[in-house]
């Protein structure tokens, strides 16, 4: 039997794949509060096994494997949805990804979420907002990260404006200072490519005048303990600063001859790419001062956590929001929700639908199964799908996104084949059922509401789903015999039988 999702955890735990560094978080949640407990990080450097097919090496998948090994003592025991893990830039990027996320779902025992550049933007901004002071006025967020840069301008604790950038400390090292050399050529190289993604969002973020730049990630940390160690400052980064530690990385010639105060070891090799991306960014964005925050990514993960067990899901949010936008009709919506949620309920342990994730995923369909007709009546099923699948959808993560794609994009003609199931893996006989239950909630309400429907007795077994109406209803409503008769056929060529009577 699947886990039933709680939601009173005393212990909450985040942890971060990033492509630099793999990071853990755990905390203790007392009256709707959060006390961290233990921080853990360590240097993975995923994205330096990125190869040019975009795959990981074997040598970069089992240094995050024997780092997740270390992780998991400290979560053992831990609940499902006590725990979130989230993939970045390199997870997004590698085309085998499932292959090493397999291998650590399987090492936790809970699901990794490989989220979006803007998701990953939010959730960092959600880990900076609570760790500082709550002031009136915008402030810059920047993370540097191995493979991605993201950028955030909000006020208090709601980003007004997320961007994520193909700017990364690792990404940059292999691209410019692979040899360890460092010149003033590969210096000025990397600043200009830095500038040049820069020119996408610089104006964006500049005409929403900031107040405060502040910096989330190790790599400005790093950069901003350089300095302080060398007497300038308490470990912001200024202009003067930054040009300072530059003129001695061109000076020093080699990382091997790096020898800076309050310098990591293990972050020597990427320093030089990480002040040319934010002198990058000082530059561009205007940027004389940035102060250093310790919230990041793994705390934003955590307060999102803590939102959706106190019913402030930013997702519900979300869906509200895009439903609005396409002029979804919300009754009904609410209609064939109903009927989805009151069918699985039936049917769930006879087709191993237990799973909180499940009810939230058909429901979440069952709300937007037509918020592709905000786009054209015309084959709306596949505009709603790309919708689902491409949107920037604050919360989700880019599995539930597919999900929910493949779900909405199912709901007419033919059910999805093994080809359009076999990204869910393990879970693809489980979403081929989640779609039929929504095709049958919609064939409930074809009439929209304007004739009251009658009760249905549900017998489910592993490849069958009778219904049965009340005695001649069928009868006297011919049009939803006509329905029911043809969706049979479709579920016959997908291998079940449904049985209307």
């Amino acid at each position: 039997m699947a886990n039933k999702q709680r939601s009173d955890f005393p212990l909450v735990a985040a942890i971060d794949l990033g492509s630099n560094s793999f990071h853990m978080a755990l905390a203790r949640v007392e009256h709707g509060e959060m006390r961290i407990l233990e921080r853990l990080g360590e240097k993975v450097q995923l994205a330096a096994g990125l190869n040019d097919e975009r795959e990981l090496d074997e040598d970069a998948m089992q240094r995050g494997l024997d780092c997740i090994r270390r992780f998991a003592q400290m979560i053992n025991g831990l609940p499902v949805g006590a725990v979130r893990i989230v993939g970045t830039s390199a997870l997004r990027d590698a085309r085998n990804r499932s292959q090493f996320i397999n291998q650590v779902q399987q090492l936790l025992g809970h699901q990794v979420d490989v989220i979006s550049g803007r998701e990953e933007a939010r959730l960092i901004y959600l880990g900076v907002a609570h760790t500082l002071s709550d002031d009136e006025g915008k402030r810059l967020v920047v993370d540097i990260g191995g493979g991605s840069t993201e950028f955030i301008v909000g006020e208090r604790f709601e980003p007004l404006l997320r961007e994520s950038l193909p700017i990364g400390c690792v990404s940059y090292t292999r691209k410019f200072f692979a040899d360890g050399i460092i010149s003033s050529s590969n210096y000025s190289r990397a600043y200009t490519l830095a500038r040049l993604d820069l020119m996408q969002i610089e104006q964006n973020i500049q005409r929403l005048e900031w107040r405060e730049a502040v910096g989330a990630s190790g790599t400005i940390r790093s950069i901003g303990q350089c300095l302080q160690a060398a007497g300038q400052g308490q470990g912001e980064v200024t202009r003067e600063g930054l040009q300072r530690l530059k003129r001695k990385l061109i000076k020093a010639g080699d990382v091997e001859q790096l020898s800076l105060p309050g310098l990591k070891t293990d972050r020597r090799p990427i320093l030089p790419a990480g002040v040319a991306i934010l002198e990058a960014i000082f530059d561009a964005l205007d940027v004389d001062r940035m102060d250093h925050s310790e919230g990041a990514l793994r705390e934003g993960v955590l307060y999102d956590l803590l939102g959706r067990h106190r019913h402030e899901d930013v997702r519900e949010r979300t869906l509200g929001a895009l439903a609005e936008r396409y002029h979804v009709d919300p009754g009904q919506a609410c209609r064939v929700e109903r009927k989805a949620m009151s069918l699985l309920g039936k049917v769930a342990e006879a087709w191993g639908l237990e799973d909180a994730k499940h009810a939230d995923l058909l429901g979440w369909a069952a709300r937007l199964h037509e918020v592709g007709k905000g786009i054209a009546h015309n084959q709306y099923h596949k505009h709603g799908a790309y919708l689902l699948a491409h949107s920037d959808l604050a919360g989700f993560s880019r599995q539930e996104q597919h999900a929910l794609a493949l779900l909405i994009r199912a709901q007419k003609r033919s059910l999805p084949g093994k080809d359009r199931l076999s990204e869910f893996g393990e879970e693809s006989v489980l979403m081929l059922r989640m779609c039929m239950l929504l095709r049958l909630a919609i064939l409930y309400h074809h009439i929209r509401g304007y004739q009251e429907m009658p009760a249905l007795k549900v017998q489910a077994g592993d490849a069958f789903l009778v219904l049965e109406f009340p005695p001649g209803w069928l009868d006297r409503n011919p049009l939803t015999q006509a329905d029911f008769d043809q969706e049979a056929q479709f579920w016959a060529k997908a291998g079940y039988t449904l049985t209307v009577r």
